[in-house]
């Protein structure tokens, strides 16, 4: 199955018309790393169960660390009719590389 991807930097181009959704677990949604602001928490294992709670009417980036999980988490969602799917390409660990804000929980600001 193919998979649409962005790169991080077209990813932030178009994020006001992207729902994001990151598949990792709590602790790295808040770890070092820190997540896109506004990215809803839906970790990889809860997916499938919490599918329907997902927004159909906009486009869903997928992010994790690499973009591994996300790759795997869109064609899951596709296998349950969720096709309007993007794998953010490199994940949280290209967003970081690219210098791109992000939400951290010791302050809970962009940095």
């Amino acid at each position: 199955m193919k998979v649409e991807e962005l790169t991080v930097r077209e990813a932030s181009k178009r994020i006001a018309e992207l729902d994001v959704v990151d598949v990792r677990e709590e602790d790295e949604f808040h770890g070092p790393l820190g997540h896109i602001a506004g990215a809803r928490l839906l970790p990889y294992d809860h997916l499938e169960q919490a599918a329907d709670q997902l927004p159909r009417h906009r486009l869903l980036l997928i992010a994790c660390r690499t973009g591994r999980r996300s790759r795997m988490a869109c064609e899951l969602l596709a296998a349950l009719g969720i096709t309007s799917t993007i794998n953010l390409s490199g994940g949280m660990m290209a967003w970081n590389d690219a210098e791109l804000p992000v939400v951290r929980r010791a302050t809970e600001e962009s940095a």
